[in-house]
């Protein structure tokens, strides 16, 4: 039996996979497993039987992804589960880029009392009179799966897209439209495009990254919008070219005390994946990483370790081990099966950076005296028996 905390309210839709090998509990000490959204995990205690934790959503800034790793704990996250909603937010602050609603609508509350308020917007709406994105060039930073569905959607509004990704995978390069154009250099982005979007993670080498150096190098007049993360932008520097006129609006999903309010502004209060229909795929996405991690042994959209399959296990036990990628530990680990009389059948290695993880799948059943001769190996985080 499989204990779950949810740390945040999780779609029900999702929670309704969980078969009855699974309860839902509300002691964090006793999970096995934790679903999470935005609740933050990093001055959490991390209960020594926590096996894994899956972000029902993107980013994965509120997780120790470090210490979660050299404790053998599996981090997943559901990339591309709110793609579609973040995208559609992403049209409509491009659309309040272009156009003045926002602006109009205060205006009509401002005039509600005026029984001519008819003819009274006739000789105003020309103060929030903009252009159409028709015919603009729009520039993604970010190929990933929200800025893929983007480039696409632009595309069929008829704007003249440019994509810039250096890692561009090769799934979203099959799903990216042939009319993207797809530049290697971001300042070819920064000195042709009406619209620049961004769509990447928030790294130490992305932090910043629209900054003074980059806003002078972009077209004057330009509309940026930032629906990825608000520390991607030197928002000071935003609103400096703001001030300059170098940007003609900011379009951002995170409200803080720089920019909220603050003029040429348009902040939504962090809507992009707040949809029904976001929060559901990635619930849905977020258990069945789980199940199939806690059941199988099998990583899939692990953020801090190998994504690893070896589907059903057949055979009498199954193995995972979490360790150092260092020389020699296959060795090791087939020498404690070895000492104990027990054939391995199948077995297959991943590494990812400075960590790894080894399955191996066995004709004999486990006890957890394997575990601690595992255990005792230097190098190895974590062992545990998956069947």
């Amino acid at each position: 039996m499989f204990q779950i905390k949810c740390l945040n309210p999780i779609a029900k839709v999702g929670l309704d996979n969980f078969s009855d090998q699974y309860t839902v509990t509300e002691e964090v000490q006793e999970a096995d497993g934790i679903l999470v959204r935005s609740a933050s995990m990093h001055e959490m205690e991390l209960p020594k039987r926590l096996l894994a934790v899956a972000r029902a959503g993107a980013g994965v800034n509120n997780i120790p992804l470090d210490k979660c790793a050299e404790q053998g704990i599996v981090v997943f996250n559901t990339p591309g589960a709110n793609a579609n909603g973040v995208k559609e937010l992403v049209l409509a602050g491009m659309l309040l880029a272009a156009r003045d609603v926002v602006g109009g609508i205060e205006w009509v509350k401002s005039t509600k009392d005026d029984e001519n308020i008819a003819k009274a917007a006739e000789k105003e709406k020309k103060n929030f009179a903009g252009t159409e994105i028709m015919g603009k060039k729009l520039g993604v930073i970010g190929l990933g799966a929200i800025g893929v569905k983007v480039a696409n959607a632009a595309v069929a509004l008829g704007m003249e897209v440019y994509g810039y990704d250096p890692y561009l995978s090769v799934n979203a390069a099959w799903n990216l439209s042939r009319s993207v154009k797809h530049v290697l250099n971001v300042d070819d982005i920064y000195a042709e495009c009406d619209y620049i979007t961004i769509h990447v993670p928030l790294m130490d080498a992305t932090k910043g990254m629209i900054n003074g150096e980059a806003i002078a190098k972009m077209k004057k007049g330009v509309n940026l919008l930032n629906f990825a993360r608000d520390l991607l932008a030197d928002e000071k520097a935003v609103l400096e070219g703001l001030q300059s006129g170098q940007i003609a609006h900011y379009v951002s999903d995170f409200p803080n005390p720089t920019t909220a309010g603050a003029p040429g502004c348009i902040v939504i209060p962090h809507l992009g994946a707040s949809t029904e229909e976001s929060e559901d795929n990635c619930a849905v996405m977020a258990v069945e990483e789980l199940k199939d991690y806690l059941e199988n042994g099998n990583i899939r959209n692990s953020v801090n370790y190998p994504a690893c399959d070896m589907g059903v296990c057949a055979k009498a036990g199954r193995v995972a081990i979490f360790h150092k990628n260092i020389a020699n530990m296959i060795s090791k680990f087939t020498a404690v099966f070895g000492e104990k009389g027990i054939n391995i059948s199948d077995m297959t290695n991943k590494s990812r950076g400075e960590v790894a993880y080894t399955m191996l799948d066995v004709e004999t059943a486990l006890t957890e005296d394997i575990v601690k001769a595992l255990e005792s190996i230097d190098g190895v985080f974590r062992a545990r028996i998956v069947k």
